[in-house]
């Protein structure tokens, strides 16, 4: 499906936008499931300034979404209305050390690359990101963490444009963090923060990255299809343990997957659809409900419009789903 043509309706000034601008631009192309409909229109930003410009003349009632990586999240199949942007690391990269134990960050920086820009120049604390898949901007959004640390606890400010094209100035505590959660200022498109570390030593901080990265690759599905964690740790019980004892490891909706190495990761196999990955995510939360009486809450972001004819409910009713295998 397609969207109609929203960029030949916003005017001449669109020329003065320095980024890409593309329209009906297929969103599974730059998600790692690989699945995902169409972004009404697509934007990739030059740099700040330019992202800066394009909110600032973007209509009010034309609504925003913002994409990062791509890593921990679902597009549903209709794709999404209205404009995709996406912060690139070419354009929004860049680790700085701006400090005996800080870092400045670009929102489009892969994490691992924090981990490594920390461990080079002897800043301890930071390691953890070597363990997390995706980009800064995701990171500083949804609270990421692995192997006991958190964003919240390593993030000192962050630099953001408003939905109006304003540059903000934040603080940890204007983002209300809490577990895998931000509540900050509505509409701000994070660009940039500052990360802070400890005084260490670079070989033990490089030996403890090369710890993460063996233990992911062992455990881990990280060369799949996959959106990273499925679904939030309940308090007191992993979401692995309790999907894997209701019987979920290796169960399929055409070609997705449960994981049978992670039971907390879900695959598409080849030609899998968004429908049939968040089918077996609901269908994954009902079994588990049965099973503990516990309702799971889904860490990957869902978003987007379902395809015509192919909604997807919460299966929490514990009802037998066909084509599950």
């Amino acid at each position: 499906m397609s969207f109609p043509d929203l960029l030949g309706t916003l005017g001449p000034w669109t020329a003065d936008i320095r980024g890409t601008l593309t329209p009906n631009r297929r969103l599974a192309e730059v998600t790692w499931f690989r699945v995902g409909g169409p972004a009404q229109l697509y934007y990739e930003p030059a740099d700040e300034a330019d992202l800066m410009a394009f909110l600032e003349q973007l209509p009010a009632e034309i609504p925003v979404t913002v994409i990062g990586s791509g890593s921990n999240l679902l597009i549903r199949d209709g794709g999404i209305e209205g404009v995709v942007i996406r912060l690139t690391a070419k354009a929004f990269g860049g680790v700085e050390i701006v400090g005996e134990t800080r870092l400045s960050v670009g929102a489009g920086v892969p994490d691992v690359k924090i981990a490594t820009a920390a461990a080079n120049a002897g800043i301890d604390g930071l390691s953890f990101f070597r363990g997390i898949p995706g980009a800064v901007g995701g990171a500083l959004y949804m609270n990421a963490g692995c192997y006991g640390t958190e964003t919240r606890e390593r993030v000192v400010s962050l630099r953001g444009v408003t939905r109006q094209g304003r540059v903000v100035e934040l603080t940890n505590s204007d983002m209300a963090y809490s577990y895998r959660h931000s509540d900050g200022p509505a509409g701000v498109i994070y660009t940039r923060a500052e990360f802070e570390g400890a005084p260490g030593e670079k070989d033990e901080i490089l030996a403890r990255m090369r710890e993460i990265t063996e233990k992911r690759e062992s455990t881990q599905p990280t060369r799949g299809r996959t959106g990273g964690s499925t679904f939030k740790n309940p308090e007191g019980h992993s979401a692995w343990r309790l999907v894997d004892e209701a019987g979920c490891r290796g169960l399929r909706i055409g070609d997705a997957q449960v994981s049978e190495l992670h039971t907390n990761f879900l695959l598409n196999l080849d030609a899998a659809t968004a429908q049939d990955i968040e089918t077996l995510g609901e269908t994954v939360r009902g079994k588990v409900r049965d099973r503990h009486g516990i309702a799971l809450d889904w860490e990957i972001r869902r978003m987007g419009l379902f395809a015509p004819g192919h909604e997807v409910r919460e299966f929490l009713d514990g009802d037998v789903f066909p084509g599950v295998v």
